[in-house]
């Protein structure tokens, strides 16, 4: 039997993270996961992070599964894969299947971070080939390079949803429409507004009625709820799909902490069946502390620092860290995790219909029941703003924790201020250099740089882009609105790439310019001239 001081179940962002500080701090630590791969979500997230720097914002999950098992393995920790933890038994005995053998480990404390998984809606055809979990398309996506299907319906506009509906598109898929029995959009309206300007519908209060097919999916059907979510008959819309993705939530997978007899409770708030931990992450049996999403669903970012939380409380439990240097890292990264857990999708607010932003402005109902700011609403922001030149537009409207613009312009025409959750505002007593920094860093693709004229009744606009094969400069093609609709014919004036820009293009395309505050996505188009 191999003996260390801690066991981390888990080498997700929150189990791994766990493992980091414990070694740090001088604990054996082994790390076991189920997966060939470690990292959990993040090596399938390609996507930019939000937060501020000490949340990594702006990095792709990818590379932050790559800093962390860097951390990892710099600390000490070892990281044992393709190994599924079978029990917890008395005294922290934790059996594990490794390959085909079973191996018994002992530890002195445990931290179980075992993350969560996907929820499945019943419906009719919903066993057949080819409905599939959004986070398994994203798995098949991003780690394996294989595509899902062709053509997709996406259930669920909560954040996976979102996200994994945008990379869905940047593969190639056509994704046919979003569809959520909710009346209002789950996710953040970044999210929805970049799938909208590329011209993919949503329907709101819809679901699924049927999946079609026999020993595949060929087609599906959705109708319309009334409030007591019965359908409306008369509504049904046929679609023609090979594949249809769920994305109607994440539960905490806690099985081993109930094997283990560790308190259990029922909590929706937090996603389903959860331990009952106390300020310190540690269960009712001493010694066994939970981490991340097993305890409580939330975004990767607060998986992470919980997770580290957890090595540092365990680490103190073993007597590696001493109760004055717990503290004082405890207020540190309890003043990250608050950071995270503002605005308007902060775990308070789960469910509440929001009016109004922290700033007092009315929020955007358009954003919130059809994916894209309105034309008419979209001018009572502060990031929305008309000058000579060149300048920014920022259309983030609504309130998140998320500032890596504010840091990205080296000329600081844009400004968050102290709190996170603030909406961005230009400074319209700065100069913009069009460096296009501030497009390429936002991780909700919602900055813009707008020359509203630039002669000849013209304006030219920069965006971002992530679709490949880039297009080239001078190709015209189609501009899209905010809504995804043809606007006018676009001409692309420049295509920047770079290391500073991580894979995210910045996209400058002319257009007439009564659409310089309107057009928000190129589309190559070999029949614009129709247009």
């Amino acid at each position: 039997m191999e003996r260390y001081d801690l066991i981390v179940i888990g080498a997700g962002p929150s189990g791994l993270s766990a493992g980091i500080e414990a070694a740090k701090a001088g604990a054996s630590v082994i790390i076991f996961d189920e997966n060939e791969k470690p990292g959990g979500q993040l090596f399938k997230q390609i996507h930019k992070f939000f937060g501020s720097k000490e949340h990594r914002a702006k990095v792709r999950g990818f590379n932050i599964g790559y800093q962390l098992l860097k951390e990892a393995d710099e600390a000490g920790a070892k990281v044992q894969l393709s190994a599924t933890v079978l029990g917890i038994y008395q005294d922290k005995e934790v059996v594990v299947k490794i390959k085909e053998g079973i191996k018994h480990f002992k530890a002195d404390s445990i931290i179980v971070a075992t993350g969560a998984a996907e929820n499945m809606v019943p419906f009719e055809g919903w066993t057949l080939p080819g409905v599939i979990g959004a986070g398994a398309a994203q798995t098949m996506l991003n780690l394996h390079g294989i595509l899902p299907g062709k053509k997709v319906l996406m259930l669920g506009s909560g954040n996976v949803g979102l996200v994994v509906s945008y990379q869905l598109k940047q593969c190639g898929c056509d994704v046919v429409a979003l569809v959520d029995a909710a009346p209002r959009i789950g996710g953040y309206g970044v999210h929805a507004a970049k799938i909208s300007r590329m011209g993919i519908p949503f329907y709101l209060p819809y679901t699924i009625k049927k999946v079609e097919g026999t020993d595949h999916v060929t087609g599906v059907t959705i109708a319309k709820l009334d409030p007591s979510f019965k359908f409306i008959e008369g509504t049904e819309m046929h679609f023609d799909v090979d594949t249809v993705c769920v994305a109607v939530g994440l539960s905490p997978m806690s099985q081993l902490l109930k094997m283990a007899g560790c308190k259990m409770e029922d909590n929706p708030r937090k996603g389903g069946q959860v331990p009952i931990i106390d300020e310190h992450g540690q269960t009712s049996i001493p010694g066994i502390f939970a981490a991340g999403d097993v305890s409580g669903i939330e975004e990767a970012s607060s998986a992470m620092i919980e997770g580290r939380q957890a090595g540092i409380y365990a680490a103190n439990y073993l007597g590696y860290i001493e109760d004055e240097l717990m503290k004082e890292k405890e207020d540190e990264l309890d003043k990250a995790l608050d950071g995270l857990r503002q605005g308007m999708f902060a775990p308070s607010n789960r469910g509440k219909k929001i009016e109004k932003t922290e700033e007092g402005i009315d929020i955007s109902n358009n954003l919130l029941a059809k994916g894209f700011v309105a034309d008419e609403e979209i001018e009572r922001f502060p990031g929305v703003v008309h000058k000579l030149g060149i300048h920014p537009v920022m259309e983030c409207t609504q309130n998140i924790p998320c500032n890596p613009c504010q840091d990205a312009c080296p000329k600081k025409c844009i400004k968050i201020g102290s709190k996170i959750t603030s909406l961005p505002a230009v400074d319209e007593s700065v100069d913009c250099i069009g460096c296009g920094m501030c497009v390429a860093s936002c991780p909700g693709q919602a900055i813009f740089l707008v020359n509203e004229n630039v002669g000849e009744g013209m304006a030219e606009i920069t965006l971002p882009y992530e679709i490949y094969p880039l297009p080239e400069v001078g190709e015209k093609g189609i501009a899209l609105s905010r809504a995804g609709h043809p606007l006018c014919i676009a001409e692309v004036i420049k295509v920047r790439t770079g290391l500073a820009f991580d894979k995210t293009a910045v996209l400058t395309i002319r257009v007439p310019k009564e659409f310089a505050m309107k057009a928000r996505f190129y589309k190559n188009e070999k029949l614009a001239k129709s247009v």
